[in-house]
């Protein structure tokens, strides 16, 4: 039902910028969130950012001021921008999307959908 393929990632400093791209596809016309996770080596994933249908985001207050999420008017790709890159953000990032009401974010739990995931590698 749904298609989701990361790209944009690679090797950075810290302190650079990055944008990360998440192609969306879908087979119905059905309402989906779409969240952005990060999962670091020997870690558990983690939901760094989400959006629902209007617009409304949400963000993991450890990252938050540093990243937005975003998507086109076609809603048909998902967009993170990271701004100053630190080492801690080396990680495998994944987009993830599920069926959703227009105005209410699911809990991170509940996505069922996954890209194969973007590694991003900051160095210092």
């Amino acid at each position: 039902q749904v298609q989701l393929k990361e790209s944009g990632g690679g090797s950075v400093r810290h302190g650079e910028s990055l944008m990360l791209s998440c192609a969306v596809s879908v087979s119905s016309d059905d309402n989906y969130c779409l969240a952005w996770f990060r999962q670091a080596p020997g870690e558990e994933r983690e939901e760094i950012a989400a959006i629902d249908g209007d617009g409304s985001t949400r963000y993991r207050e450890s990252v938050k001021g540093r990243l937005t999420i975003s998507q086109n008017n076609a809603k048909n790709t998902l967009y993170l921008q990271i701004f100053n890159l630190i080492p801690d953000d080396t990680a495998m990032y994944y987009c993830a999307a599920e069926r959703c009401n227009e105005f209410d974010l699911v809990a991170p739990y509940e996505y069922t959908y996954w890209g194969q995931g973007t590694r991003v590698t900051v160095s210092s």
